[in-house]
């Protein structure tokens, strides 16, 4: 069994700054990590590594120093992983992004399962995994709390997947596209054995040239045209006082205001 999982190097999420003026999220100087969500993904795709013979591979798309994320993967438990970074990649939307996960993922041959994490936490879109699935051509499974059961022989996966009203469980045909949320598993800390081995594993860079992409395949769709920040509310009132005497100063104002 063959196992892709997307992965993307985004800023902590306690350090997030924005250029307001140039309409940018600033990455430069600002700690980096795994996309939380993330961790999810490569956790379970380890697991089921674990649990028979597969072979788990860590991809994202970034510059250089997302390399580091690569091997943080590499530590908790993937056995190979390659970067996707080329100058035409930069500031490419989410359909863009598709696009080389898609070419990425073909590249490294045919694949059982292709894990995400529900969203990125600097993108928030939740997007890609089912534009990557689009592309592919494979069934996709979003929001999935719970792998039910995994049936290699026979090609068939059953997952129960959280909904905002309740919950389903969904049986799909291999190979599909899993994202998965913080539910399904408790990831693991990299090892330090882990993470010296992972120092030590090849990872290839592969541009637009090796996965066979020109500029005109990921121009972006859509940009950010303005970021700005929202207007500052007014601070508001306090009525203190006995409950009915508040009551009846506030139906006051909201006559006068004509809200009522």
């Amino acid at each position: 069994m063959r196992i892709a999982v997307c992965i993307k190097q985004v800023p902590d999420t306690q350090e997030v700054k924005i250029d307001f003026d140039a309409g940018v999220i600033v990455k430069t100087g600002v700690p980096l990590i795994v996309n939380p969500f993330d961790e999810y993904a490569i956790e379970e795709a380890v697991r089921i590594k674990e649990q028979g013979d597969a072979h788990v591979t860590a991809l994202t798309v970034g510059p250089p120093a997302a390399d580091e994320a690569l091997r943080t993967a590499l530590a908790m438990g993937c056995d190979g992983a390659a970067l996707l970074s080329d100058p035409l990649f930069e500031n490419g939307d989410t359909w863009a992004t598709a696009v080389i996960l898609a070419k990425a993922i073909a590249k490294t041959g045919p694949v059982n399962l292709v894990f995400f994490g529900k969203q990125t936490f600097d993108g928030d879109t939740g997007a890609v995994a089912p534009r990557v699935a689009a592309l592919l051509g494979l069934p996709v499974l979003t929001f999935v709390a719970r792998i039910v059961e995994l049936d290699r022989v026979n090609g068939k996966i059953k997952v129960e997947r959280l909904l905002e009203d309740g919950r389903e469980t969904v049986t799909s045909s291999l190979p599909t596209v899993i994202s998965v949320i913080k539910e399904i598993n408790e990831p693991r800390y990299p090892s330090l054995m882990g993470m010296r081995k992972a120092k030590k594993i090849d990872v290839p860079t592969w541009d637009a040239a090796a996965l066979g992409l020109s500029a005109p395949e990921i121009a972006p769709f859509a940009r950010i045209g303005k970021l700005y920040r929202p207007p500052t509310r007014e601070q508001g009132e306090i009525l203190r006082g006995e409950a009915c005497d508040a009551a009846s100063t506030l139906a006051a104002k909201l006559v006068d205001g004509k809200v009522i």
